[in-house]
């Protein structure tokens, strides 16, 4: 997902928030996703078909795991609450989280980190975000697996023990291999790098 700088578009003398601002957007752009991380505005217009296709192709293990039911749910675009500036929220693609982490609602629609298990980005042409500012921005919060799928350079990145604002075992795996995730999502679920990436690729026109 490509994401746009964004000038402040309000004239009030009092100062606004970066959520105020975020809001804003959202309300006059439909279908953008805007996330605060480092106290900067992340602005993404709607993913492209192939992104979409993608998540589907990804839910399916986790859901024929039982991880959508119990003590999980498989959730896309769910808010989760970000610990670096007191605004900061990211909104991933896909999130195995706690049954409920509805009981731990922050603010602005987003939920302690400590309910997610896992979280899941696909890259569009902000590709550099969810390999280094979003990986920053989820170790600090302690999220235990983070998975991305780069499609830019057609990989399938997992990366589990964060410490500090970087995970300590990042690894990344090229199509032909299957990946098996952490048991500390909550029951095994092994992917297949080479059938995600298809996936998440524009199909040819006729």
């Amino acid at each position: 997902m490509s994401a746009a700088s964004v000038e402040q578009p309000f004239h009030d003398e009092e100062p606004v928030t970066l959520t105020t601002i975020a809001d804003e957007i959202m309300e006059r752009h439909p279908g953008y996703r805007v996330e605060i991380i480092g106290g900067h505005l992340l602005v993404t217009p709607s993913p492209d078909g192939a992104h979409a296709r993608a998540l589907t192709k990804l839910m399916r293990p986790f859901m024929a795991a039982d991880l959508d039911g119990g003590e999980t749910e498989v959730l896309q675009g769910v808010g989760l609450w970000l610990p670096m500036e007191p605004e900061d929220y990211a909104i991933p693609d896909l999130a195995i989280v706690d049954a409920d982490f509805e009981d731990h609602h922050v603010e602005n629609n987003a939920y302690d980190a400590v309910c997610f298990r896992l979280v899941l980005e696909v890259t569009s042409s902000n590709w550099k975000n969810d390999l280094k500012t979003k990986v920053a921005a989820y170790a600090e919060a302690k999220v235990p697996v983070y998975v991305i799928v780069d499609r830019k350079h057609q990989r399938l990145h997992v990366l589990t023990d964060p410490a500090g604002s970087t995970y300590e075992n990042h690894r990344p795996h090229a199509p032909g291999e299957l990946v098996t995730l952490p048991d500390s999502i909550g029951a095994k679920v092994t992917l297949d790098v080479a059938e995600i990436l298809k996936a998440g690729q524009p199909k040819a026109a006729d």
